[in-house]
């Protein structure tokens, strides 16, 4: 070995030995902002013992959620998700929580309670709207749109049905070019398609991808953190021997950024 190799082959150990190759921590990756409005102990007392099983930090930073960004987090249940990005956006940013009409219709109190919420100084930023699920819209344009466990909802009977291509659309018209388009929900076998958004409560993933991107969407990434393949993928989501651990695909997709002149 000459002079040069010895010198590579030391600066390779030296290099391992600071960590220069080694791959950044999880936690590493997660901005202040978004651990300490995780922290924030407006929070419910629950939620901090639901964070572990839900990576709220992972996927707030896998949404790219920002101080100051216009938020629509869509049907929001208990709010777990809302407070949250309340506590990201801050007095500079909004979160609005909107819920179908149709879906509030059958799930009172949880809109009432969030309504009371966002009354409250610590969630000030926080709007609750009731509105028809084939018309979504938002009051202002919005940096990113968030429904988690929700989107296999829309083709279902007491939704409507809502075809989701119509949602899909008003997502895109509401947000900012550059937008993203946060969907999280439950895995179904590969190649159900729609078959199992009523029985079980899940749907292919591949499926929502098709139906997102004919919206315009372009599918930008999927993370991994909430995915269990120890799933059968076959029974409902509410059954004792799957509940709160399905397998569950969390997909980015951002509507495309204005073309420059």
């Amino acid at each position: 070995m000459n002079a040069r190799s010895v010198t590579a082959a030391a600066a390779i150990i030296v290099s391992i030995a600071s960590g220069v190759f080694a791959p950044a921590r999880a936690a590493d990756r997660i901005p202040t902002y978004v651990k300490t409005a995780i922290a924030n102990p407006a929070r419910a007392e629950k939620d901090p013992e639901v964070d572990q099983r839900r990576h709220p930090a992972e996927l707030m930073a896998f949404a790219d959620v920002k101080p100051g960004d216009k938020v629509l987090d869509l049907i929001p249940g208990s709010g777990y998700f809302s407070k949250i990005f309340s506590g990201i956006v801050g007095s500079k940013g909004h979160v609005y929580s909107i819920w179908p009409t149709e879906y509030d219709n059958v799930s009172h109190p949880d809109s009432d309670n969030l309504r009371a919420l966002a009354k409250t100084p610590a969630f000030a930023n926080v709007t609750v709207i009731v509105q028809p699920a084939n018309a979504l819209t938002a009051p202002e344009p919005l940096d990113v749109v968030f429904t988690s466990q929700n989107y296999h909802d829309y083709p279902d009977k007491f939704m409507g049905p809502t075809d989701p291509m119509i949602l899909n659309r008003a997502v895109f018209n509401a947000l900012k070019p550059g937008g993203v388009f946060i969907v999280i929900d439950h895995a179904a076998q590969p190649g159900a398609g729609v078959r199992d958004t009523e029985s079980l409560h899940r749907i292919d993933p591949e499926t929502v991808k098709a139906q997102v991107t004919a919206a315009g969407f372009k599918f930008e990434a999927a993370s991994e953190v909430l995915r269990n393949p120890a799933d059968p993928h076959t029974v409902k989501v509410f059954d004792p021997s799957i509940r709160r651990h399905t397998d569950q695909f969390v997909f980015r997709f951002r509507k495309p950024r204005a073309k420059q002149g």
